[in-house]
């Protein structure tokens, strides 16, 4: 049988969210419906209200989110009702071509939920990501449901379904940051700080935070960072470079996504260092580099899909350092609202005033 529930809606371009009922459809093959129980404030839920990702509104906001399995369509067998798991908006498919080459991170065929949920109209949405978790039940692809310890708090265990994933991610995954080298990340909101808390993780000796934001700039200092720059006061590349004895450091992050950020990471690396854009950009931006300059610094320049994660083995094994302290989750929870605080939370994620609103259900 449907379910009705509560659930944040953007109608319009530019347009205040909306709570309103919408209808859950009952799983079918390959779905689950998940009770949410938490679901984090993410900017790109605001560029699905801007229009700046796709025009298909009316769109069912949310995505950062974990919850309880609630039930399963016919075929499912990775997770069963009563399961606690963290959703993700990368459910691979195990066949397409970046599969079959063993980078499955890679996936071009990610699955999501084949059915519609609709507005008590029948009109249909168009969930944020695949997800759309602003709401009291969602329906997903089982794929996207990934089971984690439930001893973790959901309001800490959901921001890894987006966010700090990305930034973790971002770090340690496409960057390859290892011990004893040094990162630079610039732009340290929620996905900046995740890189430098990764960074930290994986046992960087030089953690470099850029952010034109004083607050921004301790925020970073409290996850890692062992230096900081304000890119408002001083030029951030040579900053970068003074403190990586003239070199650059061995990686460096775009955590913005503007082709300043993005030219200021090419430069501010070492030789054969790597570039990591994370920050997402909008279609209308471009950057232009001397191409001599990417052929005589050699090292990489990369873009990070979600920090280039596995789900199913990345999510479990960060819950697990998340619950022996050493990741700190509950660092990124800035505050606790309720589904009709989400319009307004937009606008304080706008002003740089927090790291995640986080919506508990």
């Amino acid at each position: 049988m449907p379910h009705e529930v509560r659930a944040v809606v953007a109608h319009g371009k530019g347009e205040p969210v909306s709570v309103e009922t919408i209808v859950v459809p009952d799983p079918g093959p390959g779905e689950a419906v998940v009770r949410v129980q938490a679901c984090g404030v993410c900017h790109t839920d605001l560029h699905y209200r801007e229009g700046g990702i796709t025009d298909e509104f009316p769109f069912l906001l949310g995505h950062e989110a974990a919850g309880i399995v609630e039930a399963v369509g016919d075929g499912v067998t990775q997770v069963a009702p009563g399961d606690y798991v963290v959703l993700n908006w990368r459910a691979v498919c195990g066949q397409c071509r970046a599969c079959a080459k063993g980078k499955p991170w890679y996936c071009f065929a990610t699955h999501n939920a084949a059915q519609k949920m609709t507005l008590a109209s029948g009109r249909e949405l168009s969930p944020a990501l695949g997800i759309g978790a602003f709401a009291e039940k969602t329906l997903v692809h089982a794929g996207q449901c990934t089971k984690v310890n439930p001893a973790a708090r959901p309001q800490a265990a959901g921001l890894l379904g987006c966010g700090v994933m990305a930034g973790l991610g971002a770090a340690i995954n496409t960057g390859g940051i290892g011990r004893g080298e040094s990162i630079a990340v610039i732009g340290c909101g929620g996905v900046g700080d995740a890189a430098i808390a990764g960074a930290a993780l994986a046992g960087a000796s030089t953690i470099i935070a850029v952010d034109v934001d004083p607050t921004k700039l301790e925020w970073a200092t409290g996850f890692g960072a062992t230096h900081t720059v304000n890119a408002g006061e001083t030029d951030p590349v040579a900053a970068i470079r003074e403190l990586t004895g003239g070199h650059g450091a061995d990686v460096v992050v775009d955590a913005v996504g503007r082709p300043e950020t993005f030219t200021q990471a090419f430069y501010a690396r070492d030789l054969a260092g790597t570039a990591v854009l994370v920050g997402v950009p909008t279609p209308e931006m471009t950057v232009q580099l001397p191409l001599i300059e990417l052929f005589g610094r050699g090292g990489a320049t990369k873009s990070s899909w979600y920090g280039d994660c596995l789900p199913a083995r990345d999510f479990p094994a960060l819950i697990e350092l998340y619950l022996q302290g050493r990741l700190p989750l509950d660092r990124f929870v800035s505050e606790e609202i309720g589904l009709d605080a989400v319009e307004e939370a937009f606008h304080r994620m706008e002003r740089g005033e927090v790291l995640r609103s986080v919506v508990v259900l």
